[in-house]
């Protein structure tokens, strides 16, 4: 087995690629040992000192450090993965699944055809592009022209999602909708 890894905008974070599928659907994101009941394959992760947060996408781990070198943490996180794929284990434990992706949503009734627009451009042009660099964002609300969203994976926390959010994503929705006067992570 071979796993690749990549580098992402977040110095706190590092992409690896097994090569097979992570997530059937939906992403995951555990940011403590305690949540890491919901995979195996979490908890192996979780077991290697250093190791702050996991995120899993369709085909891609990432692995948030709170301490430590990648050159030292790298070789054991590899290890993990390898031996966890290697056992045959389920990436999620019985019953568990993916983050719920409508989860705790807000927005006036009279801004349903505004939010379907904004989530088709989440979906078509935002999501596929940020989970290249390790990370997810989705949509939490709309209000008073502000869209709101939840960064994760290699996202949260990174020192470059205030530009990307301000810059990238803030202009592409006011392009295609006016109502929209910013963007803002919660």
């Amino acid at each position: 087995m071979f796993i690749q890894t990549e580098a992402t905008p977040n110095p706190a974070t590092l992409k690896f690629l097994p090569g097979r599928s992570v997530m059937q659907e939906g992403t995951l994101e555990l940011r403590d040992p305690a949540q890491a009941e919901r995979s195996p394959l979490a908890q192996r992760l979780f077991g290697v000192s250093g190791v702050a947060g996991v995120f899993f996408g369709g085909d891609f781990i990432t692995v948030t450090k709170s301490d430590g070198e990648w050159a030292h943490l790298k070789p054991a996180i590899l290890g993990a993965i390898m031996e966890h794929f290697m056992s045959g284990a389920p990436v999620l434990a019985d019953g568990a699944g993916a983050d719920a992706t409508e989860e705790g949503e807000f927005f006036a009734p009279e801004d349903a055809k505004t939010v379907e627009t904004i989530k088709d451009l989440l979906e078509t042009r935002i999501r596929p592009a940020v989970a290249g660099d390790g990370g997810d964002i989705t949509f939490r609300g709309f209000r008073d022209g502000v869209v709101y969203l939840a960064m994760k994976g290699s996202c949260s926390g990174c020192p470059s999602s205030t530009a990307t959010l301000k810059h990238g994503i803030q202009n592409l929705m006011r392009h295609f909708l006016p109502d929209v006067r910013e963007v803002e992570a919660i």
